[in-house]
């Protein structure tokens, strides 16, 4: 069982930025692919980045490339997102997630967190 807090949402202009940090918490955080999903106002929930438990393998959506970076520190057991240039398409509910591997990450993880609010404004 993991469990996951997100941390760092709020409201920032265009173009400013943000870190979201999620903190694990339970079983060895280090085994565990995690993920950043987002979910826009009555749209559906989808993967914004994904990384492997080691690190090796990193993915963002097209969308984010280039702005947005995923992290970890397995000492810290914490994944971030660090979020840059933001635009008002990127406000949404944004979700912490983990599971065993980036591909199970990708179909649907078992495990989330409450979501944190990002507002970005024009």
């Amino acid at each position: 069982q993991v469990q996951l807090v997100e941390s760092g949402g709020g409201l920032v202009q265009a173009g400013g930025s943000l870190r979201l940090s999620c903190a694990a918490s339970g079983r060895t955080f280090s085994i565990y692919a995690m993920g950043w999903f987002r979910q826009a106002p009555g749209k559906e929930r989808h993967l914004v980045a994904a990384m492997s438990g080691g690190g090796t393998i990193i993915y963002h959506t097209d969308s984010v490339k280039g702005r947005f970076t995923i992290s970890r520190d397995n000492a810290k057991n914490t994944v971030y997102l660090q979020m840059n240039s933001l635009k008002p398409e990127d406000t949404a509910v944004y979700y912490c997630a983990a599971d065993t591997t980036v591909a199970v990450i990708v179909k649907g993880p078992n495990y989330w967190g409450q979501g944190t609010q990002v507002t970005v404004s024009s």
